[in-house]
């Protein structure tokens, strides 16, 4: 590969001179001479052979070759700026990469909150984020599959802190047949009609969860997937009241009459460091943004 005739501190002492509007200025804000600055430029120029700057009156201005050439330096000296960013989190500590494994349970607004809070604690780490269902958390845990895992249960030998509780609410559509019995419901009304069920994405020991009495199951693999499923009439559910938010509101699903006896109501999540790099021991466990944490809630459906 050959050697580079030029260098990237060149081309940002080029650009400061661009920007500020002369040598003396730029030599001001990057805290060099002048004759410092003017020497660079000069080499720079003098190694591509081309000519960048001229001078018009009192500010230095660039050729139509300069003009073409610094707007493609501009993009090596950021992209060197940001690396360097990124050594020095690394040298503070901070990881190259986070990996997130998250039941689909929790609130996808609070979970981006948490996100944002950690893109600007760490803009150097990469965050790769995970979906899952059920037991599809616990694996990740168990496995060391992800840095940071937010689950509704905690496995066996494993530390967890309690963030919030999540709702879950029964519904339906308002043209399904449960509401014409214009009544408290029963498990025996619910096992006479489909109930649309997100499957656990988990596969060492998956589990079911809540009340599964139906005996006909429309079986889907996302809460989005389930919704989409009850608004085309297909069936009713129990989902995240945090899902159901503009449905509700929109009139375009309702809560079923409270059901007697108590089906699934509330998923507890909690959060869990894995442990699969530094955080081996709970006292090295970081506090998790405290965006992540709320009071727990009433459970509004059913009792």
């Amino acid at each position: 590969m050959a050697i580079a005739k030029t260098t990237l501190e060149q081309w940002a002492v080029l650009a400061s001179v661009v920007d500020t509007g002369g040598f003396a200025q730029a030599a001001q804000v990057l805290n060099r001479s002048q004759s410092a600055v003017s020497y660079a430029v000069a080499r720079l120029q003098e190694s591509l052979g081309v000519s960048l700057l001229v001078v018009e009156g009192r500010k230095s201005v660039l050729t139509p070759h300069g003009r073409t050439l610094l707007g493609r330096a501009r993009a090596l000296v950021k992209d060197l700026d940001t690396l360097e960013q990124l050594a020095r989190s690394l040298k503070q500590g901070w990881e190259a990469e986070l990996t997130l494994v998250v039941d689909t349970a929790f609130p996808r607004s609070r979970l981006l909150g948490i996100v944002a809070e950690l893109q600007h604690s760490c803009p150097g780490t990469q965050i790769q984020l995970a979906d899952v269902v059920l037991s599809g958390a616990e694996d990740a845990v168990t496995a060391g599959a992800a840095d940071l895992v937010i689950t509704s249960r905690v496995p066996q030998g494993f530390l967890g802190d309690w963030l919030l509780d999540v709702n879950f609410v029964a519904v339906a559509r308002p043209d399904h047949p449960l509401f014409q019995l214009q009544r408290e419901l029963t498990t025996d009304d619910l096992v006479r009609h489909v109930q649309a069920v997100v499957r656990d994405s988990g596969t060492a020991d998956p589990r079911d969860e809540g009340w599964l009495g139906a005996a006909h199951r429309f079986t889907v693999s996302s809460k989005d997937a389930s919704l989409a499923t009850l608004l085309a009439g297909l069936a009713y559910a129990w989902l995240p009241e945090h899902v159901l938010t503009d449905a509700l509101r929109s009139g375009a699903l309702r809560r079923l009459p409270r059901l007697r006896p108590a089906g699934h109501a509330m998923s507890r999540c909690t959060w869990s460091w894995c442990g699969r790099r530094r955080w081996g021991r709970p006292r090295e466990r970081p506090s998790m943004p405290s965006i992540g944490r709320t009071d727990p809630t009433r459970c509004d459906a059913p009792p």
